[in-house]
């Protein structure tokens, strides 16, 4: 099991920037590739962003292209997900997810792949 932990969501105003962090509970993310999702209220979970497991791989959602960011730190063990111009359609609890990866250093996930998610973390983008 990987029990992972999300944190730095909050209150932001439409235009402005915020970082989301993900960190496992008890363990490394080696070998995992990671991701990042999002549900609104009564809407489906919809995909974000995705980096492998070396990080030299990322993929993005149309919706966020060129305003979010998708990183990984491995020495501090830690995943990132930087958004800028932050719109109200943003708003929605977003879910750190991982994959094994195994020796697939570059691999991006199906969609279907995510095994292991954290709690989420409201982000509300006000207009």
């Amino acid at each position: 099991q990987v029990q992972l932990v999300e944190s730095g969501g909050g209150l932001v105003q439409a235009g402005g920037p915020l970082r989301l962090s993900c960190a496992p509970s008890g363990r490394t993310f080696s070998y995992y590739a990671m991701g990042w999702f999002r549900q609104a209220p009564g809407k489906e979970r919809e995909f974000v962003a995705a980096i492998s497991w070396r990080g030299g791989v990322t993929e993005y959602a149309d919706s966020v292209k060129g305003r979010f960011t998708i990183s990984r730190d491995s020495a501090k063990n830690t995943m990132y997900l930087q958004m800028n111009s932050l719109k109200p359609e943003d708003t929605a609890v977003y879910y750190c997810a991982a994959s094994f990866a195994g020796d697939s250093f570059y691999r991006l996930p199906h969609r279907y792949e995510y095994d292991h998610w954290g709690q989420g973390t409201q982000v509300t983008v006000s207009s």
